[in-house]
């Protein structure tokens, strides 16, 4: 019968490397076993995603950088509109879909996919506060509620922000209706492993044409702060990276503020 990959590893440092005449002690047989565990759980975890918001700053860039990952077989994106034509890919798919209240239609798809990023946002300053409410909040608890019913164990990472209040008491709007839709995923959606990340500010290698002015004028700033507090920036192609590490292997924290996720950067060398 076939070996398992427990066996085979097993096997593997049973005898000394071809190229070397020194004998191998427990402990070189240790680090071989798990070096060559985690070349086999790597080659082997491929997976789905679907990503909500692809056209904007962040989600676009999640797409990138996920089209170019050897782990990740396909990527499904939901859009209302077609996206920008550079992000072209035999790994992806767009969905247009208009109705962000009701998700029957996807369904068959959130069946097929390991983990959702959503990446779907706009600005208080955009919209009134009503609309604010319905796009951060409804829109995303009335998906993460519509995966729950068919794929409860779907991995589903929630894009949020540096400010979001968990005690939903702050006086800024973004940060009353970020803490709220962070807690109403835990507690309404269903889901089984929800992971928030909030980001603060984020650094673009291009600057997004769809971001608006008073954002980009902001962005001088930003490469300050990199100097002097970087804790309070990333760069978007790290921030995508450490989503996708979130995505691929999970973790045993479920809220990560801009440093923690600077701090997975690191430690991972996702920027390497």
């Amino acid at each position: 019968r076939p070996m398992t990959a427990a066996q085979q590893i097993g096997w593997w440092t049973k005898d000394e490397p071809l190229k070397t005449k020194e004998p191998w002690t427990q402990e070189k047989r240790h680090v071989h076993a798990q070096s060559e565990m985690t070349k086999f759980v790597d080659d082997m975890l491929i997976m789905k995603i679907i990503i909500f918001g692809a056209n904007g700053a962040v989600g676009s860039e999640c797409v990138r950088q996920a089209i170019t990952d050897k782990n990740v077989e396909h990527v499904t994106t939901i859009t209302r509109r077609p996206l920008d034509k550079n992000i072209i890919s035999d790994k992806h798919t767009n969905v247009i879909h208009t109705d962000f209240l009701d998700y029957t239609p996807l369904l068959n798809l959130f069946e097929n996919h390991q983990a959702c990023i959503w990446a779907l946002g706009i600005s208080q300053n955009a919209v009134n506060e009503t609309e604010y409410i319905k796009i951060t909040h409804d829109y995303t608890l009335a998906a993460a509620k519509s995966i729950a019913n068919v794929n409860p164990t779907m991995r589903f990472i929630f894009i949020s922000g540096m400010g979001a209040d968990s005690t939903e008491q702050s006086r800024f709007l973004f940060g009353r209706i970020k803490g709220k839709i962070e807690n109403d995923l835990v507690k309404e959606s269903g889901l089984k492993e929800i992971y928030t990340v909030r980001p603060a500010g984020i650094i673009f290698t291009e600057q997004p044409s769809n971001k608006p002015w008073y954002e980009r004028a902001f962005t001088p700033a930003l490469h300050v702060f990199k100097v002097i507090k970087p804790a309070w920036v990333i760069t978007a192609i790290g921030l995508s990276r450490t989503i996708l590490y979130l995505v691929k292997n999970g973790h045993h924290a479920t809220l990560f503020e801009n440093q923690d996720l600077r701090n997975i950067i690191s430690e991972n060398h996702l920027l390497e």
